[in-house]
């Protein structure tokens, strides 16, 4: 078995990666003195060597090996290596992982499976952690087999870093830079910087008082004429007078939130974050929702922008998109904040806008004026975070507006994307339609002009995240461990054991809302009831999955009525975590192994895609049914990735063909329940029969969907496109737009 170099070599990759080109060498480990010493090793570990090349081989379940060491004082530290594999069967896995906080969390550098089994040394050139100044680093290797011939083998770990001028802090030594000049000029701007501009004037975010006014949101956007920053951020900008400043202003208040007083929800949460600037972009190190103290409100940041005018007196001005999700719900109010800065930590008043959101219950503006200080720091690892920022936007798919698909289809009619079936478009968050690898997008609507930066605005899931997260999860699931979706709920989930209800119910009949345990057949009655609080209000995951095992009796044989239940789908969640665990070991997670590592990352999902609500405990149990967020780009490559591509990612098979098969109503031996005449739902996912509405189609015409609350819809056309919308009216019509998909390219099945 002779080791065949797949990719280049780990430590030549390092080399000539920046940071690090003159970087000092922490750990160089390629094993070729036939020596493992230093490895803490579980299992069969070993020096191996093939036709001259020593590698540490592991060999059988339970297999593992871990190097501990300390980066303290040190910063850009990059962590490169090889992992290969041989002789892996079906759900067998050669994993490389490393942790920064001694072995209490892990993240994946990379899974070898069956079919990368050949003795290819895969190499990982920079693993995404932050590995600056930890006294405890720890890079492991370790095989998830079945069978004593079942080998993996690691080689060629190579870690440097630069010294850590700054006296050993990651991220808080202030800067003494008086100001200077930005030389980094990616994606740079090539206007002349004069503006004219009647809103968010200098002299506004200078000395202007709150609240100020709403504003057409363009003034929050890149003008035309806007020159490239000269200026670079790297630091903390602080608001200061969050819980009492700004102004509100309610739109839609279905459950009397706030009233004719002031309320919490009328201002924002503290904010104290840490941005980069690179070239004439900014984005924050934090994403996904962030927890605070705040009783209704947690911030979710994204990428934004920076450029120079010349009326701002040499400051450059920033603006960075934002969103306010509702605490432990998925509700979602998008903004924006804008400021001028200078690289001295001079800046002027934040001023922000909320005028949009998805969420069919509770509307509203926000917008103000507050005092805030930016503090320039040196940001741990930073060169690596540009690169990986700039990694993620290199990686979205092309886009170009939806009124182009009558440039590029002649005859279509973008409106019946935009809004089908006479949707009000004014509650439409944004829309889009995937085709020939090209993602056609509406535009993003609010009450005081379109949202400047859709790229960046964020959508919540809703229930479509039963198909996207749980549905998903149990293909990958099926894929590696085959059999997994016939194990029955009282074995996995402890919580539903007691009462007898589960014994006879797997999570199959959990995904297809039939485990014979509900209230009422009434279409959605259980899922409105008032006592769903007890799954949606809980903090803890001992609430939710008690509520969840306990709240319905058994009325049916599993898998024969449908009923709705979000809560099944909880339950569902917390199975899969259990069976995973059990496979994987106790620190493996449902979603950050099985859907972030193995699908969402391949896929180059953002950071703020790979983010899942949890229970607020130590449990940190992840939802399943929903509270998921996207960028628009994340949804068209994860709904392109099930839809169109077959579960597959570079021609590898990621899920279960049969099991996605079943879910897209591809195999008749297989359509799932039943909720209504022409619906059916199987593995998370809904299909609906347009027979008779596709011109030149005869017979049955099922086409699968995705459906989140107040006004969410997925579709995943038979003809390798994709049609959503996100809107928040409470209205989920799609026939339209299938329609005019199928004029582009038959749907017909």
């Amino acid at each position: 078995m002779k080791m065949i170099r797949h990719l280049t070599m780990a430590a030549f990759l390092s080399a000539c990666a920046a940071p690090g080109l003159h970087a000092d060498t922490l750990l160089d480990e390629d094993f070729q003195d036939g020596n493992i010493a230093g490895w803490s090793t579980t299992g069969t570990v070993y020096a191996n060597a093939y036709y001259g090349n020593y590698s540490m081989g592991l060999r059988g379940a339970n297999a593992s090996a871990s190097y501990t060491l300390s980066t303290t004082g040190y910063v850009n530290v990059n962590i490169a290596l090889d992992i290969s594999a041989y002789s892996l069967e079906n759900g067998d896995r050669c994993i490389a992982e490393v942790s920064n906080d001694g072995g209490n969390s892990w993240v994946n550098a990379i899974t070898l499976e069956n079919g990368q089994d050949n003795s290819a040394l895969y190499t990982a050139s920079s693993v995404a952690i932050d590995a600056d100044n930890k006294s405890q680093l720890v890079i492991r290797y370790r095989n998830a087999v079945n069978r004593h011939n079942d080998y993996c083998y690691g080689d060629n770990i190579l870690v440097t870093g630069d010294l850590d001028s700054g006296g050993g802090s990651s991220s808080s030594s202030s800067s003494s830079s008086s100001g200077g000049s930005n030389d980094d000029y990616y994606d740079e701007l090539t206007g002349s910087g004069s503006v004219s501009r009647s809103s968010l004037s200098y002299s506004t975010l200078m000395t202007g008082s709150d609240p100020g006014s709403r504003v057409d949101l363009s003034a929050y956007g890149v003008p035309q004429n806007a020159a490239h920053p000269e200026h670079a951020l790297a630091g903390t900008l602080s608001l200061s007078g969050e819980a009492t400043g700004g102004s509100f202003s309610e739109v839609v208040d279905t459950y009397n939130y706030t009233g004719s007083g002031d309320n919490t929800r009328k201002h924002l949460p503290e904010f104290e974050f840490q941005f980069i600037q690179t070239g004439s972009h900014i984005f924050p190190l934090e994403r996904g929702s962030i927890a605070s103290a705040h009783p209704d409100w947690e911030y979710v940041l994204t990428p934004g922008r920076v450029w120079q005018e010349t009326s701002d007196n040499g400051y450059s001005r920033a603006a960075i998109p934002f969103a306010l999700q509702q605490r432990n719900a998925n509700c979602m109010h998008n903004g924006v904040m804008t400021f001028l800065f200078k690289e001295d930590g001079s800046t002027s008043k934040v001023a922000y806008q909320i005028s949009s959101e998805t969420c069919l219950y509770f509307k509203a503006d926000w917008w103000g004026l507050l005092s805030a200080t930016y503090t320039p720091e040196s940001i741990a690892n930073q060169s690596q975070l540009i690169q990986d920022y700039q990694a993620e936007i290199a990686a979205r798919m092309p886009t170009k507006p939806l009124s182009d698909l009558n440039t590029d289809y002649p005859g279509t009619d973008p409106s019946a994307f935009a809004a089908p079936n006479s949707t009000d478009a004014s509650h439409v968050s944004t829309a889009g339609f995937i085709y020939g690898g090209v993602h056609y997008r509406g535009d993003c609507v609010t009450r005081y002009g379109n949202y400047p930066y859709c790229d960046s605005m964020v959508v919540p899931s809703y229930s479509t995240a039963k198909s996207f997260f749980a549905g998903v999860a149990m293909m990958r699931l099926e894929k590696l461990y085959p059999g997994v979706r016939n194990t029955s709920v009282a074995s996995h989930v402890p919580a539903c054991s007691s009462n007898g209800n589960w014994s006879d119910v797997t999570l199959n009949n959990l995904l297809d809302m039939a485990t014979g345990n509900y209230g009422s057949t009434t279409y959605m009655s259980d899922e409105g009831a008032a006592h769903t609080d007890g799954l949606f209000l809980a903090d803890s995951h001992s609430n939710k999955i008690s509520y969840s095992c306990s709240q319905y009796t058994r009325k049916a044989t599993p898998g024969s009525q449908w009923v709705y239940h979000t809560s099944d789908t909880y339950i569902a969640g917390t199975h899969m975590n259990d069976y995973l665990q059990d496979q994987q070991g106790s620190s493996a997670d449902i979603f950050a192994d099985t859907i972030v590592a193995d699908l969402w990352a391949p896929l180059d999902v953002s950071p703020t895609g790979q983010y899942t609500r949890r229970s607020y405990d130590s449990v940190e149990q992840p939802f399943a049914g929903w509270g998921l967020m996207w960028l628009p780009d994340d949804l068209a490559k994860i709904a392109s990735f099930v839809g169109i591509d077959d579960g597959e990612i570079n021609g590898q098979e990621m899920l279960s063909s049969t099991q996605l098969d079943a879910a897209l109503q591809r195999n008749s031996t297989d359509t799932g329940t039943v909720p209504l005449t022409d619906y059916r739902y199987n593995n998370g996912f809904w299909a609906h029969n347009v027979a008779g509405n596709l011109s030149g189609c005869s017979g049955n015409q099922w086409i699968p969907f995705l459906s989140g609350f107040g006004g969410i819809t997925v579709v995943l056309l038979p003809n390798d496109s994709v049609y959503y919308y996100f809107s928040d009216n409470d209205t989920y019509y799609w026939l339209e737009a299938v329609q005019e998909a199928h004029q582009i390219q038959s749907a017909c099945q």
